[in-house]
This record gives structure tokens, C-alpha cells and sequence, in this order.
């Protein structure tokens, strides 16, 4: 096939995506009789949806989700002790603009991970950087990072992303390495950037996760300063479908 005679134009122009809906939009033009601005127009329309799709799915892939779950997927009939306006409040992601947090807590397979995901699409989707991560993962990448030269470059990204997911935190023990590298990503996020956590334990019991009594102290006041706390109860989702 031969190419289309616009395209080197287009594709110097960096906008070379306009051919994908040229020969349609020509097309409606005609049947429209559609003034030439209008043309103009609908083909400025089109090359603009495509770079925020591109931008989202670039946001996307950066963010490192593991599973894409949506607010839209979550059964809140399977959780009848979670506060629905609260998440839809939180799907506003106005507490990311405030620089809140959302501590989520409960038993395993109620649905944290899920809210947890769910909203940092809802972030992406308002031009937010987001990243997610298992909180014991994170810190292992962090830890590795520093052998490869790259410790500065990941650090300033986990504390400068518009929303940061801590993921099954307190899940598994942390070392003091880990713990100091814990307390200084929410010491550099606090009042500046939003952190999403979510837990199988009580707050009660997050201390026992920096092991150093003061370091903990100083760390949960900050996290918690300006935090939104959900406790979700029930049984596990995970757990019903296997008894179905």
C-alpha cells in the first residue's frame, strides 16, 4: 500500500496519528458539508485523544500495577460493612490534591488491594503519577538499588509521585535497613504527596513493623497527620468463591 502523501508532513509534525481517522472524518465532512475550521477542528479533537490515551497508558505501565482492578469491578454488596461514599469520595482523588492518606485495614480478601489499585486508575485518569507496590517488595527494590547505582534515581521517584500505594503493609518483617528507607519515603511524602496503605493488621500493631520504637513513633505520626482510616471487616472474597 502505497503511503499516505500527508504523512511525512504528519510525522515531522509528530502527529503522523491523524491518518488513523483522516479518510473517516473526510468522509463525514462531506456528508456534513463541514467548513474547512471544522474539519480543522475534529482532526485537532482526535490528535489531542490520542496523546492523553497515550499519556494514560504510559501512566499506566509506570504505575506497575500487578492486576488492573476498577472501581466499576468492586462488589460493595460483598462488603455491606465498608462506607460506599467514602470511597466514592476517595475515587474524587481530591485527598491526593489536599496531600492526604487513605489507611485501609481488614482481614485478608475483603477488597483493600482492589481500592487500593482502583483508585490510582482514578488518579492516572486525572493526569496523576502513580506508583504501587507490595510494601515489602518496594523495599527489596530499594535495598537492590543500591548495589546498581540506581538508589537516588528510585528513591526520588517513590517520594515525588502524586500517589504512592503501600500494599500489604506490615505483611512481612522488615529489616532496619528497610525500615529507615520506610520512614524517610513517608517523612519526604508528609504534607506534599498522598500515600494509599493498605494492611492485614490493626494500626495498633504498625509499630512492631520499624522494630525501633522512636523511628516508628516518629513515622506513624506522620503517616496518620491528615489520614483518612477505613476498617473493612468480613469474609475473604477469595474464600466465598472457592465455597461457591
Amino acid at each position: 500500500m502505497m503511503p499516505h502523501p500527508l504523512h511525512p508532513k504528519l510525522k515531522e509534525l509528530h502527529m503522523s496519528g491523524m491518518l488513523e481517522t483522516l479518510d473517516i472524518r473526510v468522509e463525514q465532512a462531506r456528508i456534513k458539508q463541514l467548513s474547512p475550521l471544522e474539519f480543522f477542528a475534529l482532526m485537532l479533537d482526535d490528535e489531542i485523544g490520542r496523546r492523553h490515551q497515550h499519556r494514560q497508558d504510559v501512566r499506566e505501565k509506570e504505575a506497575g500495577f500487578e492486576s488492573s482492578k476498577l472501581l466499576s469491578q468492586f462488589d460493595f454488596a460483598a462488603v455491606p460493612t465498608l462506607n460506599r461514599s467514602v470511597v466514592l469520595e476517595m475515587s474524587t482523588c481530591q485527598f491526593i490534591s489536599r496531600h492526604e492518606n487513605w489507611l485501609i485495614y481488614g482481614p485478608t480478601g475483603v477488597g483493600k488491594s482492589h481500592l487500593a489499585i482502583a483508585i490510582g486508575h482514578e488518579a492516572i485518569s486525572r493526569n496523576m503519577n502513580v506508583y504501587a507496590s507490595s510494601t515489602h517488595k518496594l523495599l527489596a527494590d530499594i535495598y537492590a538499588a543500591r548495589a546498581d547505582g540506581t538508589y537516588r534515581k528510585r528513591l526520588n521517584r517513590l517520594m515525588n509521585c502524586d500517589l504512592l500505594i503501600l500494599d500489604d503493609f506490615g505483611l512481612r518483617p522488615v529489616s532496619q535497613v528497610g525500615a529507615d528507607d520506610l520512614y524517610d519515603i513517608i517523612q519526604s511524602r508528609y504534607e506534599k504527596k498522598s500515600i494509599i496503605l493498605t494492611s492485614n493488621r490493626a494500626p495498633e500493631e504498625w509499630a512492631d513493623v520499624f522494630g525501633d520504637g522512636l523511628l516508628a513513633s516518629a513515622a506513624l505520626d506522620r503517616l496518620t497527620h491528615h489520614a483518612h482510616v477505613t476498617c473493612i471487616t468480613g469474609d475473604s472474597y477469595r474464600q466465598r468463591q472457592r465455597n461457591t
